[in-house]
């Protein structure tokens, strides 16, 4: 069996789609929606179950981009002259 991520269910809510290819802000707006939607209670067993699923890994996913930005942030580094650069990766 490949690495391939298994879609939801067509009759799913939750739209389809590669969660590593999402921005931090699409993936977030989808978790909003998949919590929202589970929050309901109204969604049937298998498609609650498969909502949260793809909620973990868009929780996973958002958690890389925010780990990924917090060390670009902190790679740049204030001078002695105030302006800016980039700290040397060690």
């Amino acid at each position: 069996m490949s690495g391939r991520m298994i879609a939801p269910p067509n009759d799913s809510p939750q739209p389809e789609g590669d969660v590593s290819l999402m921005s931090f802000e699409d993936a977030l707006a989808e978790l909003d929606r998949i919590v929202q939607g589970l929050e309901g209670g109204k969604q049937k067993l298998e498609d609650a179950i498969g909502a949260y699923e793809r909620g973990a890994l868009l929780k996973a996913h958002c958690e890389a981009k925010l780990a990924e930005a917090e060390q670009r942030v902190q790679a740049i580094v204030a001078r002695a002259d105030g302006s800016l650069a980039l700290r040397s990766a060690e």
